[in-house]
């Protein structure tokens, strides 16, 4: 089957892989339709995603379609579409038996540490597929993009009426935007490029968007989705006394603490990292009753064996990049 490998940063090629064999006990064998590109992939390509090594098969936003199934599974049919949860946690450490198997010790993320999506077929574990029959193929795509901020705003506790400041309007400051409102929050959104200013100001009118924050507390919950060191270094400085500080982004940087502030507000600082399957299931819900959308949140397709040439095109602030689905294969559907 084809496959398309990046083999050194900035180098896609085409390979061909050996079929794999039928599904095992607890497996399903699928058909990879799309995969959504995000900012892993595009560190990745550049040389700049630290936990990627090279050869590697990107892709881990994933729509794809069951072609066949272990004996042993049960809450999946052969034809059924669906989104994956990319995260192959061991399931016998301590963060697995606690149920927080986003954080499983031996964590292998599809795309990162392992090989992921981009071949035209994959055999998973039955266990991370997630139904989403009815829904738009491309949406399955975006759904693991989703569940970062639905992970990241339960991990905060935001509830009605808490004034949330997102720092970065990115895809994933926009996921955390989206489960923010969804709990009844007033929200303020600091984005300094305005094209992404924009583009929150049309989706989300509702929603203020500053280019700069007065030098203050202003929020009970500051979400910084930018991966940069000296935004999150900044973040404490709005949060207001005995508020939290999220990390949804990540940076290989150190990343300065005001300790002096830090403890004068009491603050909490949490950490977000990707998401358990509850927060597929409910995505998914809320997908098929239409409390979240996101067809406006992608700017750009193409072909699987496109990539190589649209990818550099994507990089560039004037391209309007949102989210970028790659089609690997059609379906009649």
């Amino acid at each position: 089957m084809n496959a398309l490998c990046l083999t050194a940063p900035e180098r896609f090629e085409m390979v061909s892989l050996p079929e794999h064999s039928g599904p095992g006990v607890g497996e399903a064998l699928v058909a990879v339709r799309h995969v959504g590109i995000c900012g892993t992939d595009l560190s990745g390509y550049r040389g700049k995603m630290p936990f990627i090594q090279y050869p590697r098969i990107l892709g881990h936003e994933l729509a794809v379609q069951v072609l066949a199934l272990g004996s042993d599974v049960t809450h999946l049919k052969v034809g059924d579409f669906c989104a994956v949860e990319p995260y192959l946690n061991c399931g016998h450490c301590q963060p697995c038996e606690l149920g927080r198997t986003n954080c499983c010790e031996s964590l292998q993320v599809l795309g990162v540490h392992v090989d992921g999506g981009m071949r035209e077929r994959l055999l998973l574990p039955a266990a991370k597929l997630h139904p989403g029959n009815g829904l738009s193929l491309k949406s399955l795509a975006l759904v693991e993009t989703l569940a970062i901020g639905c992970h990241a705003v339960n991990r905060a506790s935001v509830t009605k009426n808490e004034d949330i400041l997102i720092i970065g309007a990115g895809p994933i400051g926009l996921t955390v935007l989206i489960f923010s409102k969804l709990a009844g929050a007033r929200i303020t959104v600091l984005e300094k490029n305005e094209m992404r200013c924009r583009t929150v100001r049309s989706l989300y009118p509702e929603v203020r968007v500053i280019h700069e924050c007065p030098d203050t507390p202003m929020a009970h919950a500051v979400f910084d989705a930018t991966g940069n060191a000296d935004s999150m270094s900044q973040a404490f400085r709005f949060a207001h006394f005995g508020g939290r500080v999220i990390y949804v982004g990540i940076t290989a940087e150190p990343v300065r603490l005001d300790d002096a502030l830090f403890h004068r507000r009491e603050l909490t600082l949490f950490a977000s990292r990707n998401a358990v399957a509850s927060d597929f299931t409910r995505i998914l819900a809320l997908m098929a009753v239409g409390e979240v959308e996101v067809k406006p949140w992608i700017t750009h397709e193409c072909l699987l064996e496109e990539l190589s040439s649209a990818m550099p095109t994507w990089l560039h602030p004037e391209s309007g990049l949102i989210k970028a689905v790659v089609t690997v294969s059609e379906t009649s559907r």
